[in-house]
């Protein structure tokens, strides 16, 4: 018998509350949306739901707008494989801001990929906060 394909939904995207990690729970969606400020700790990405495909192995990566280390190179997307947990899973893949701001400017695309296909993706702008950006971001 053929096995069943995979089904992944987007549940949520945009600002989160705070995630952590020891917790079962997900961050649960403050703001739908792809506009993210630049504030210290803010918390960004998007929760998916995939069904029907437990052990599977999923590949996470966030591509980052430029991040530097300690050294002042530039750091590699960050990037990771996990499995599947239950045939009814739920996930979350996000990161959040921190000091200094200036680096964090830009786009973060997430994205997560199964058997080398991207099941589901996202692209968040990280904007610094002024009144001028705001109106402009919109077209006025």
């Amino acid at each position: 018998m053929a096995k069943s394909k995979p089904v992944v939904s987007m549940d949520t995207y945009g600002i989160h509350s705070t995630w952590d990690a020891q917790s079962k729970h997900l961050p649960k969606i403050q703001t739908f949306t792809t506009d993210i400020p630049a504030e210290i700790d803010i918390e960004f990405g998007f929760t998916v739901n995939i069904k029907k495909a437990r052990g599977e192995k999923i590949r996470y990566c966030i591509y980052h707008p430029g991040i530097l280390d300690d050294s002042g190179n530039e750091q590699a997307p960050f990037d990771g494989e996990l499995h599947v947990r239950t045939n009814d899973w739920d996930f979350y893949l996000g990161d959040t801001i921190w000091a200094p701001i200036s680096d964090k400017v830009g786009d973060w695309r997430m994205t997560l990929e199964m058997h080398g296909k991207v099941i589901a993706e996202k692209t968040f702008t990280v904007y610094e906060r002024n009144e001028g950006d705001f109106w402009r971001r919109r077209g006025f």
